[in-house]
């Protein structure tokens, strides 16, 4: 349902390198496909100032939907590690009294590799009651901490804030919203519509998206409940003029308009 007591705010979540964290932990952090709601959520809540111990409970039961401009690439980062001071790296033991002990043998150099989307660009809408939506626009056009898209190391590019729009149901919101893929994406597309993939907040919904926080408190550590999402496609102008009608068939067997692999992202 929809009403005039409720809102939309739209958000351009790009930049060279994202990273949306799911339950990887320790020396492999991997990245989903997709922005989380743990992390759009935790933009919010930075860009408003909240520090780790505030409470999210209003910004939980925000509706998130996602839309995929342009999917990006998997970057793995690989790096290594050890103690400024020239001691040997703790290990994952512990002794009697329950304290951590270093590594025997010494280990003075650790491994860690992180994953990154590269060139990515998602679109995304969050509803809610009208009062908290236009909030946090404000908060997002002028936040009071670095916005960053999933990890500290990654700065948005350009603005966030698309603004608000009317109330209505997400599908229908990213379906309206113009394609914001970059120049180079674009130029890849010759059709005057491109299919998107969209995820979108659903009680019907056939899947499980494990990404709910109740908290970001450090001392406490978070923990994620789940919530219903549904999958569809939707289709958007690129702005690009129909093209000239051809001959569908030169005799090679290759037809101008049809890429099997648009649906694909490719």
């Amino acid at each position: 349902m929809t009403g005039t007591d409720h809102a939309t705010l739209v958000l351009r979540l790009a930049a060279p390198l994202q990273s949306w964290g799911g339950p990887s932990r320790y020396n492999r952090r991997e990245t989903r496909p997709q922005p989380t709601k743990s992390g759009i959520l935790g933009l919010l809540a930075a860009a408003e100032g909240r520090d780790r111990e505030a409470s999210i409970t209003d910004l939980v039961d925000l509706q998130l939907g996602v839309r995929v401009d342009q999917p990006g690439t998997l970057l793995r980062d690989y790096h290594t590690y050890s103690d400024y001071r020239g001691l040997p790296l703790m290990s994952t033991k512990v002794n009697t009294r329950g304290r951590q002990t270093r590594t025997t043998p010494a280990k003075y150099t650790g491994v860690t590799q992180r994953f990154y989307l590269q060139d990515a660009v998602f679109l995304s809408a969050l509803r809610g009651p009208k009062p908290l939506i236009e909030s946090l626009e404000h908060a997002v056009r002028h936040p009071v901490f670095p916005l960053s898209l999933g990890r500290r190391s990654c700065p948005p590019t350009g603005p966030v804030s698309l603004g608000l729009r009317p109330d209505a149901t997400l599908e229908d919101t990213l379906r309206d919203v113009p394609w914001q893929a970059s120049r180079h994406r674009r130029n890849q597309i010759r059709g005057t519509e491109v299919p998107l993939e969209v995820t979108v907040e659903d009680p019907a919904g056939d899947q499980l998206a494990v990404d709910l926080p109740d908290t970001y408190n450090l001392k406490t550590g978070t923990h994620f409940s789940r919530r219903t999402v549904r999958h569809l496609w939707v289709t958007v102008p690129t702005g690009h003029a129909p093209q000239p009608d051809s001959a569908t068939d030169t005799g090679s067997g290759r037809y101008p308009d049809h890429d099997p692999f648009a649906l694909l992202g490719w």
